[in-house]
């Protein structure tokens, strides 16, 4: 009898499954031309409004420690918000070491640990490609700073609505982190046979 009823029970999760997954592929898709076009711009307009550090390691690690600087306002933000969260919840308020975060911050924390990891990646390719390019990245650097702050915003944003409304959040975060990598692992291998 079970049986009859766990069919459809099962073809309707598998459907939920793909519309959730046609959700986050057009939002990773829509991230893709976003981030293509903020980089675009960045590299063309850029130079023509700001001075371009010199190629000295001092100059390019200065540009890469302030680039680094608006890349941990994030994780601020999110130790702000989970410390404030646990302040005003009976469930959280004794800590992690004592149970798992309450429905009431866990969208915090969520999205916390991912900016955690997502700012360790941007800011080691970051200076990767700051390093290995020079100056020429720094349009690249200032667009990744950017993007990196509209991902998390739009990302928080769409976290209680499912992993289709935080795509694009996500997506914006690593897609310059990603072309970062890319291109630094490009110049590695340039610089190797050459």
């Amino acid at each position: 009898m079970s049986g009859r009823f766990e069919e459809p029970v099962r073809r309707t999760i598998e459907t939920n499954l793909r519309q959730e997954q046609r959700k986050i592929y057009r939002g990773a898709a829509a991230a893709f031309i976003f981030c293509a076009a903020i980089f675009g711009a960045a590299y063309l307009f850029l130079p023509g409004f700001i001075r371009l550090p010199g190629e000295d390691f001092q100059s390019l690690l200065t540009c890469w420690a302030g680039a680094s600087l608006f890349i941990v306002i994030w994780i601020m933000i999110g130790v702000g918000m989970v410390s404030s969260g646990r302040r005003r919840s009976p469930e959280d308020i004794r800590g992690s070491a004592y149970s798992a975060p309450s429905p009431r911050i866990a969208v915090q924390v969520a999205f916390l640990q991912n900016t955690l990891e997502q700012s360790i990646i941007a800011m080691f390719t970051q200076l990767a490609l700051i390093l290995l390019l020079g100056s020429i990245a720094i349009p690249l650097l200032a667009a990744s700073v950017l993007l990196f702050a509209v991902g998390r915003v739009t990302f928080l944003k769409g976290y209680p609505k499912g992993a289709g409304a935080r795509s694009f959040g996500m997506a914006v975060t690593a897609i310059p982190s990603l072309t970062a990598f890319v291109i630094a692992v490009g110049a590695v291998i340039s610089r190797i046979w050459h």
